[in-house]
C-alpha cells in the first residue's frame, strides 16, 4: 500500500480494481470495497481512496467479533448511556487530557509533497496554526493523525499505520473553496492552493472543528 502511495500505480501496471480478497473459514473470497467495486479502476486519481477503503476493511471490518466483544466488556465497566453524549474525539481528549502540541516541533519534522516549506501556501498554513489554540491545534493532530496524542519523543517519532510516518502534507490540485482533507492512516493532510492567509485560516479551522477527523 505504501508503494502504491509513493509510485505511479499507471506506470506500474498493476491492473488494481476496487476489490480485496477476503479468506472466510479457508475459503477466499472477492469483496467490493464500494458498490461496483469489480469494475471500477485503480487510478492516480483514485488511489488515496483505494487504500482508505482497503484498511478500512482490513483494519475494522475483518475484525468486527473482536470489537464486540472489547465493548461488551467497556460498556460492563462504563454504561453506554453514560458516554453517549460524547463522539471519540471528545472521548479521547476526556481520558488522556488536553496536549500541550509544540507546533515548531511539528513544523521542523513535516514532509511535503508538491509543496516546499517557502511556498506561500506552506508559510500561511503555518502561521494558521500558530494563531491556533491549545484545544484547535489537538483538533488539528486528531484531524491529520487520528488521535490528539502527542508522541513522547517528539513529532520525529510520530506513527502511522506501517510503522514511522511522519507528518505530511500534499498539494490538492482541485479547487481552492474546497476544505483540506485528511488521511489519517498515513498522517496525510490534502491541502489545496489557498490564495490568502485569510481564506487559509477559515478553510483550515472549520475542516479542523467541524470535519472531526480526515
Amino acid at each position: 500500500l505504501k508503494w502504491i502511495l509513493e509510485n505511479n500505480i499507471e506506470a506500474g501496471g498493476l491492473d488494481l480494481v476496487f476489490t480485496c480478497e477476503v479468506d472466510a473459514f479457508g475459503v477466499s473470497e472477492t469483496i467490493e470495497l464500494k458498490p461496483g467495486g469489480r469494475e471500477i479502476a485503480v487510478t492516480e486519481q483514485n488511489k488515496f481512496e483505494y487504500v482508505q477503503l482497503l484498511t478500512e476493511k482490513m483494519m475494522t471490518h475483518n475484525i468486527r467479533s473482536q470489537i464486540k466483544a472489547f465493548l461488551e466488556g467497556f460498556y460492563a465497566l462504563i454504561p453506554r448511556e453514560t458516554i453517549s453524549i460524547l463522539d471519540e474525539h471528545e472521548l479521547e481528549l476526556l481520558i488522556s487530557g488536553l496536549p500541550n502540541v509544540d507546533i515548531d516541533d511539528l513544523e521542523a519534522h513535516t514532509e511535503y509533497h508538491g509543496y516546499t516549506a517557502d511556498d506561500q501556501v506552506i508559510r500561511w498554513f503555518w502561521r494558521a496554526v500558530h494563531s491556533f489554540t491549545n484545544d484547535e491545534c489537538a483538533r488539528l493532530l486528531q484531524f491529520v493523525t487520528g488521535t490528539s496524542k502527542v508522541p513522547l519523543e517528539g513529532f520525529a517519532e510520530l506513527q502511522g499505520m506501517h510503522g514511522r510516518q511522519r507528518f505530511n502534507i500534499h498539494r490538492d490540485p482541485g479547487a481552492t473553496d474546497r476544505l483540506p482533507q485528511a488521511h489519517t492512516c498515513f498522517n496525510q493532510l490534502d491541502l489545496p492552493a489557498y490564495t490568502s492567509y485569510e481564506q487559509m485560516q477559515a478553510r483550515l479551522r472549520l475542516a479542523v472543528c467541524e470535519g472531526a477527523e480526515g
